[in-house]
């Protein structure tokens, strides 16, 4: 593993029980709150998330605001409603049904990926973040993105709106564009999700354990 940062390591030693809550509580009340109904996010017959949705809305949604991506993403995913339609389908056909959202190499990578998944992963998104990030045009933030919201996997992301919370609650004057400290709030995120884990899990714990007291008090 790579040697963290001196800003890694006094970001992260900053992150206690007190961050936790205020992130996995109130803030992820206000989200269920206030958020926005997004056709990528409902969940399909099987009751989660179908990842090829997700994946392509996170492809469009790089440098392009959701009210702008919402009806290229319906007209995207009829024309193209399955990874194996996407993969057959000729590069001409995507780049059309592309056209208007701009950054076309986008458009390509999710052709070339597709093509992958198909090919390498039984026309399953992967599920691991190693394969998810060797899918031609899967960085970091995408692969986190589709990874936790279609499968649960705790993976935190971090993009501008993320570094920006984070550079103010951490007070991080440094500058965000740069790799360096990217990386430090990185890690930030990642220290949040762990001890959201590890709250969550101590709060269950606690109920269990009322429970079974309160159980054995019923029976004395």
């Amino acid at each position: 593993m790579a040697r963290r940062s001196e800003l890694s390591r006094r970001l992260v030693s900053q992150v206690d029980e007190r961050h936790a809550r205020a992130f996995h509580g109130p803030l992820a009340e206000w989200f269920e709150r206030n958020r926005r109904p997004m056709p990528w996010r409902e969940p399909g017959a099987n009751g989660q998330r179908d990842p090829y949705r997700v994946w392509i809305s996170e492809v469009m949604l790089q440098q392009t605001r959701v009210e702008t991506v919402l009806p290229y993403f319906e007209r995207f995913t009829a024309a193209f409603p399955t990874v194996e339609a996407l993969a057959e389908a000729e590069q001409d056909a995507v780049l059309k049904n592309w056209e208007g959202l701009g950054y076309y190499s986008r458009a390509r990578n999710l052709h070339r990926a597709a093509q992958t998944i198909v090919a390498q992963h039984d026309g399953q998104f992967p599920r691991t973040e190693d394969e998810a990030l060797a899918l031609p045009g899967v960085g970091p933030y995408t692969a986190a993105a589709v990874l936790s919201l279609s499968f649960g996997v705790p993976l935190a992301v971090l993009d501008g709106n993320v570094i920006r919370v984070l550079a103010r609650v951490f007070a991080v004057d440094a500058d965000a564009r740069k790799p360096a400290t990217r990386t430090a709030l990185q890690h930030v995120a990642d220290a949040l999700l762990d001890r959201g884990k590890r709250a969550v899990q101590f709060r269950r714990l606690r109920t269990c354990q009322r429970d079974r007291n309160d159980l054995a008090l019923e029976h004395h």
